[in-house]
C-alpha cells in the first residue's frame, strides 16, 4: 500500500503549502493524498500535480498518512521527493 511508500521514501514533504511550493520547485515524484482530508485543504496540491503530471495516489486516513510520516498528528498531504 501506499503508506509503504512514505515510509521507505528517503525523503518527504508533509503539508499541503509545502506541497504545493515544493511540485512547483519541480521536487517531487509523487504525491499520497488523504481521503478523509478536507478538499479545501488538498484541492491546490491535487491541482498543481495534475498540471505538473506528477502521479497521485489516495490512501485512507490522514491519521495513518501522519504516522507513516513519523509524526503524531494526522497529514492531508505527503510528496515524496525526488
Amino acid at each position: 500500500m501506499s503508506y509503504e511508500k512514505v515510509i521507505q521514501a528517503k525523503s518527504v514533504i508533509i503539508g499541503t503549502k509545502q506541497a504545493v511550493r515544493a511540485l512547483k520547485n519541480n521536487l517531487i515524484q509523487e504525491v499520497i493524498i488523504a481521503d478523509d482530508a478536507d478538499i479545501y485543504l488538498t484541492g491546490r496540491v491535487i491541482e498543481t500535480a495534475k498540471e505538473l503530471d506528477v502521479p497521485i495516489t489516495y490512501v485512507d486516513s490522514m491519521k495513518m498518512l501522519g504516522k507513516a510520516c513519523g509524526i503524531d498528528v494526522g497529514a492531508a498531504t505527503v510528496a515524496i521527493k525526488k
